[in-house]
Order: C-alpha cells, then structure tokens, then sequence
C-alpha cells in the first residue's frame, strides 16, 4: 500500500524550509511578525500566492471590482496543487513583489489571502491509499526559512491560537469544499485527464461568481435540474451561498457526486434521445449491410458475364 500526503498552501517546492515534525493544534511555537523585525514583508515576493474562490471574492470586494477586472489587472491562469484544474496566482509586480504590499506593511491585511494567513504554518491532510471518503488525519508544519527573523521573536502560542489570531479558520470553513474537490482530482493522478468543458466550469465557478450566477439563472440549467425555491433566493442575493452551490455543482458534475438532482423529464429525454441514437445506428448499420450485398451481387453478376 502507499500513501497520499496532500499538502494545502504548503512549501512543497522547497522542503528543506519544512521542520521535519508534525504539529498539533495545541503544540507550541515561537513567531511573530510586526513592522519592526528586519525581514518585514520579505516573504511577500518571489512567491505563487495561488488564490481560492474565498480569497477571490473578498479582494474583489475590498477592491470594488467586477470579477472580470479583478482578474484581468490582478492575476495569471496558473494550475492549482500539481493538478490539471485551472485557478489564479496574483500577478507580482517587476520587482517579483506583491502588487499590495508597501514597505510599511500589506495594503489588504484584513481581506489578505488565505495563503498568506497560513505563513509560517502549513497544514496537510494524510489518506492511507484505498480510503478516500474517510476522515483524513489532519497535521501541520512549520515553515523556517533562512530570511524569516519571525521565529527569533518571543511570543510563544499554540497552533490553535496563531490560526485563530491569523483568521485561518474562516478561510479553512470557506475553502474546505473546493480544496476537497482539488485533493479528489490530485488523488487520481495523471492517468485521468479533466476534459476542457470540465476545466472550463472548474475555472467559472472558482474565479468568477458573476458568470457562473448568469449560467445558472440565464441558461438552461434550471431546466435541467430541480432546485427549489429556497436555495434559488439564496443564491440569488447571497455569494456564499453562490460560492457553495457552485461547489456542490462541480462534484456533481466532475466527480458524480449526487448532489443535484436532474429533472425526471430531462432523464427520459436522455434516455429517448440514446435510444433512438441507437436505433439509427442499428438502421445505419443495416443500410450499409444491404449496400455491400448488393454490390457484392452486382460484381458477382458481372463476372459471370465475362465468362
């Protein structure tokens, strides 16, 4: 058997910076980060700060911006977690810096992204091979590198309470769906490929909200699934509750997750159109059947006359 360690906003491109020990929410660390250590916004460059949904809609509020300009003057298409599912990096300035950061400190510190809330704790999710759908055991990491005076500070607090100071558990709550469904597709590996439509919807629902909300109120989608009243006002008015239908959607339709239930009509549309696909083929399939005979009798009959 082997084992899957999915890393979420981890330092898996440079594990030399990882203490080799795995924490819990009640072990002990010394950091602290303040405009007074002599590394202040260090980390802030020469970094891929991918962004979650979550992150993506609380900056774009901050910002004021539509999804499509947040996107267009903030971020570059890049994929997320090593997989073929297609997300967004902030777009670093020509110094390779955050284009928030100031020498005075973060310019969107409270809307910040989640993986900036993480540093310098990483957190991973361990599956034993064969038990996906099981909890996974939950760990977390410290990440030391070498330009970080952070850890020289003397402020001393558990996992439990940095997180709580940092608001990593909100992130955590809003990002849990989509990093699930990440972790599923990371868990297949590369001998599935996610098809373009399947990128595509990935891409929608994650990076821009206003879109996906027209696909689903401006399409046919409403006609091809039931979604009761309730849930419709919601999203709606509300873009959580946008945020984590569209979560339940990709489920549904990238991994078969029943989490909508297609119209019974829209099933038995399906169902006559693969029939008479069928047929068609059958009908197909004699018609051609009868056109080799027949020539297979013309040429038999043309060189019995040459005889």
């Amino acid at each position: 058997m082997t084992d899957k360690n999915t890393t979420m906003f981890g330092k898996d491109k440079n594990p030399s910076n990882i203490i080799p020990t795995k924490y819990t929410l009640d072990s002990n660390i010394k950091f602290r980060c303040h405009p007074g250590v002599s590394c202040f916004t260090a980390c802030c460059g020469n970094i891929d700060i991918i962004l979650t949904p979550f992150d993506i809609l609380r900056l774009r509020r901050l910002l004021n911006l539509s999804s499509d300009e947040f996107l267009l003057r903030f971020t570059t298409p890049v994929f997320v977690e090593k997989t073929d599912m297609p997300g967004v990096k902030i777009n670093l300035d020509d110094n390779g810096r955050c284009p928030f950061v100031t020498d005075e400190g973060c310019t969107i510190y409270e809307d910040r992204p989640s993986a900036c809330r993480y540093y310098p704790i990483g957190m991973a999710n361990f599956h034993q091979a064969g038990d996906e759908g099981e909890d996974a055991e939950r760990f977390f990491f410290v990440v030391k590198e070498d330009h970080c005076k952070g850890h020289e500070e003397d402020k001393e607090w558990t996992i439990r309470e940095w997180r709580a100071d940092q608001g990593v558990d909100i992130c955590d709550e809003m990002n849990n769906e989509w990093m699930q469904l990440v972790m599923r597709r990371k868990s297949y590996g590369f001998q599935a490929n996610l098809s373009e439509h399947g990128q595509k919807m990935f891409f929608m629902v994650s990076t821009n909200l206003e879109k996906f909300k027209a696909f689903i109120f401006d399409s046919s989608f409403l006609d091809t699934y039931e979604i009761d009243d309730e849930t419709l006002e919601k999203i709606k008015d509300d873009d959580i509750e946008l945020m984590f239908f569209g979560f339940k959607y990709l489920a549904g339709a990238l991994f078969g997750a029943k989490t909508l239930q297609i119209k019974d009509e829209k099933i038995q549309a399906k169902v006559k159109e693969i029939k008479d696909s069928q047929a068609n083929r059958e009908q197909d399939a004699e018609k051609a059947y009868e056109e080799l005979v027949a020539d297979r009798d013309a040429l038999t009959k043309q060189a019995n006359a040459k005889q």
